[in-house]
């Protein structure tokens, strides 16, 4: 259902629903706008669509790496963290949403394959991270990343509205092409 999580009795299902709704939601942000929109940092934050974009993308993937076992040195972790936040003048937004499909899929896909309680160990040496966890489940990172999405959606929104004045649902209806109703005006790119 468009604007809401789809309805599930399972829980891995109702998890996995809540992080797709909440990734469209950034992905919405970005719907119709131009690399070079997707690019301003309007408002008193230094971030853009892009960039809020790129760092989800990137945050995931880097989850789901821990999930899987997998860890990198402390100095690779902390360049990917401070690159995450800008779209490069060399990156586009459609190449930004083609890879944030990408870590979509993957993330499902990895999820189908483990238990919810799956122990997915804590990062060391962040600073952000507790010291006496040894681990988190899988459970807990899909809320995690639920939380963090929603968070830079609401975000983008009004990155968003500062750029264009374009709304949320009139994005949603935009893109996904929705009749206009006495209730909302599907967004379109002016002409």
């Amino acid at each position: 259902m468009p604007g809401l999580a789809p309805m599930a009795t399972d829980e891995r299902r109702l998890l996995l629903g809540y992080l797709a709704q909440q990734r469209n939601g950034l992905r919405y942000a970005a719907y119709g706008l131009t690399d070079e929109q997707a690019r301003l940092a309007p408002t008193a934050s230094r971030l853009g669509i892009g960039g809020l974009l790129k760092h989800v993308t990137i945050g995931e993937r880097a989850w789901m790496d821990t999930v899987r076992g997998q860890r990198r040195t402390d100095a690779e972790a902390v360049a990917e963290y401070q690159a995450a936040f800008t779209m490069r003048a060399d990156e586009t937004l459609s190449e930004l949403l083609e890879r944030n499909a990408e870590v979509a899929a993957e993330t499902e896909a990895l999820v189908a394959s483990l238990p919810l309680d799956h122990p997915v160990p804590v990062p060391r040496g962040v600073p952000w991270f507790p010291d006496d966890v040894e681990h988190w489940s899988l459970r807990w990172v899909l809320l995690h990343l639920i939380e963090e999405l929603a968070r830079h959606a609401g975000h983008a929104d009004l990155i968003r509205e500062t750029i264009d004045g374009a709304t949320m649902y009139e994005l949603v209806a935009g893109a996904e092409g929705w009749p206009a109703t006495d209730w909302i005006t599907p967004w379109r790119p002016p002409s």
